[in-house]
């Protein structure tokens, strides 16, 4: 349908939500447009929009009918109502409120549901999908998107997010539900589980294993934030259980919708950290911890020579990772089955490590989910050690197929614990790390482009990489790979190999001197992004790359 006809199918619905009908009488033609114009897309993860009236908006009726898609994808699978269906959700406007709705479609369609009782961690979703030997999960949360947002994410019976061949087919089913207003609800409850603690202590014991030091001295001090979100449930408590002694920032331990508390709700930011490092000044603290509002991605600081240095996701993982496979190195126990999963636009040190000690690496497209599909793969045939995303997200143990910041909070506390017993802390490690292995770094340019005109510009930038080459001063292009063409392009040679990841729109150039930049549309937010990664003899000497790289691929880009 055209963005006029959808309009007027909402417009002459008479029973449209109230506050809905008010909004859709406000917007302007152009606001219309946006609104009308396309169906909200699945992306990396799942469903995520701005929440209002329209088609390409998170509401009551788009949810029901992905719902209602989902559950019909799901009918074609063994025992699928039997099994029935994990819910959960954050702290976000609508967000209980699409959990309910959501249930109540499953329902009148025949599925046992498990709803928790309030809101919950995404990993803790996932492990409640494996735990319940449930068909699916459905987790109703934006992440870090701004408060104006939400959105949908599906989990296959693994506990991992819906891989793009079966979201594909969700997304055929969704374009057979012609009227959105069509799908019913149940009223009846009966048929609804609610979950509670009983589950978050199953979670958390299990999560409580990664533990490979347990007794360490926890001598120091941490605050910990959950930006208003999920991690406010459980995480403060489970640390102190653990010994470490944490102190939660009360200010943003609330379920606050509009984030007041914080000037963003993304740990990627450092704006994040601001109410965090001050608390930590007062009370003498040497780590900041902040979890996102779903509680899948950690941010931490650090106190080094008296200032807080915030660590990038790819400095974080490396140093649990390389704390991970020293504790195993001490008990002599042979890593050459053991697995580290890492993604196309992850650093590099992660991977030196692993091949140093003859630990297999295998590399994905960006998101998790293709991390949690590897980890079902290898079961019975290698041990998964570790996974990671540049996105500040980890995984260490599998009996979640999601990222998970609670186990990343727990190592990371322990790693901190065991080396200020040897005089250091976790930036002098990192330190210790590019000495050993080179300095690298990454970066990330996030190109906001917002709405019909911004969808066509990403589409036109991707295109123009895709179709015509370039040139950078003081870099050589080696290699170029294109996930959508599924090809690997030697510049050299002039050879042309099959790229063995899935299709994606994704560029990638690898330069001379273990360098590269990675050109990647968001599929959360209305944006193109494009990575960096930079191998320099020291850090003074790998910003000035990172500098000259980023305003060159800055200056093609705007001059598209």
């Amino acid at each position: 349908m055209s963005y006029i006809e959808n309009y007027n199918q909402w417009k002459e619905y008479k029973n449209l939500d109230s506050s809905l009908k008010k909004e859709l009488e406000s917007l302007s033609e152009a606001e219309l447009e946006d609104a009308f114009y396309m169906d909200l897309e699945f992306g990396t993860g799942g469903l995520r929009g701005i929440l209002g009236v329209g088609t390409n908006r998170m509401n009551i009726y788009t949810v029901r009918r992905a719902t209602k898609a989902f559950g019909t994808y799901l009918l074609s699978k063994s025992k699928a109502k039997e099994r029935g269906i994990c819910i959960s959700h954050d702290n976000r406007y609508m967000s209980r409120e699409f959990a309910i709705t959501s249930a109540k479609v499953l329902t009148k369609m025949g599925f046992r549901v498990y709803l928790f009782e309030d809101l919950r961690p995404t990993p803790e979703l996932s492990y409640s999908v494996r735990s319940k030997h449930a068909i699916a999960g459905i987790m109703i949360t934006a992440s870090h998107n701004p408060k104006e947002y939400n959105g949908y994410k599906i989990y296959d019976e693994y506990g991992c997010q819906l891989l793009p061949d079966e979201a594909n087919k969700v997304i055929d089913e969704i374009a057979k539900i012609k009227d959105i207003f069509s799908v019913e609800e149940s009223d009846n409850m009966n048929n609804i589980e609610i979950m509670g603690q009983k589950m978050d202590k199953e979670y958390v014991d299990n999560i409580k294993t990664i533990c490979l030091n347990p007794n360490l001295p926890k001598n120091f001090k941490v605050t910990y934030t959950p930006l208003h979100g999920t991690g406010q449930v459980f995480f403060p408590n489970v640390l102190k259980d653990l010994g470490y002694d944490i102190n939660p920032v009360m200010c943003q331990m609330t379920k606050d919708p509009d984030f007041s508390g914080v000037k963003t709700s993304n740990p990627e930011n450092k704006e994040a950290y601001d109410e965090s490092i001050t608390y930590a000044k007062e009370i003498g603290a040497k780590l900041c911890l902040a979890t996102d509002p779903d509680a899948d991605r950690l941010g931490v600081a650090v106190l080094h020579n008296g200032e807080y240095i915030l660590l990038t996701g790819n400095q974080s993982a490396t140093v649990i990772f390389n704390y991970i496979v020293n504790e195993h190195l001490k008990r002599h126990e042979d890593l050459s089955n053991d697995y580290l999963f890492t993604t196309v636009v992850s650093g590099r040190l992660c991977t030196l490590i692993a091949k140093r000690h003859g630990i297999k690496v295998e590399t994905t497209l960006t998101g998790f989910k293709y991390i949690g599909d590897k980890a079902r793969q290898i079961e019975g045939k290698g041990h998964y050690l570790f996974g990671y995303e540049e996105s500040y997200g980890c995984l260490i143990k599998d009996s979640v197929r999601d990222k998970d910041s609670l186990q990343a909070c727990i190592m990371l506390c322990e790693a901190a614990a065991y080396y200020y017993t040897q005089g250091k802390d976790l930036y002098d490690v990192l330190l210790d790390i590019y000495k050993e292995y080179g300095y690298t770094i990454e970066d990330i340019s996030n190109i906001g482009l917002k709405g019909i005109e911004g969808k066509k510009k990403i589409n036109q930038i991707m295109d123009y990489f895709r179709n015509n080459e370039i040139s950078l001063n003081n870099y050589e292009i080696l290699v170029k790979e294109d996930m959508k063409l599924g090809t690997i392009y030697n510049l050299k040679t002039k050879e042309t190999q099959k790229n063995p990841l899935p299709e994606s729109n994704v560029i990638k150039y690898h330069l001379n001197n273990d360098c590269w930049f990675v050109l990647r549309p968001s599929g959360t937010e209305p944006k193109l992004k494009v990575y960096y990664g930079i191998t320099g003899s020291s850090e003074e000497d790998a910003r000035a790359k990172l500098s000259s790289l980023k305003e060159q691929v800055l200056t093609i880009i705007n001059q598209i």
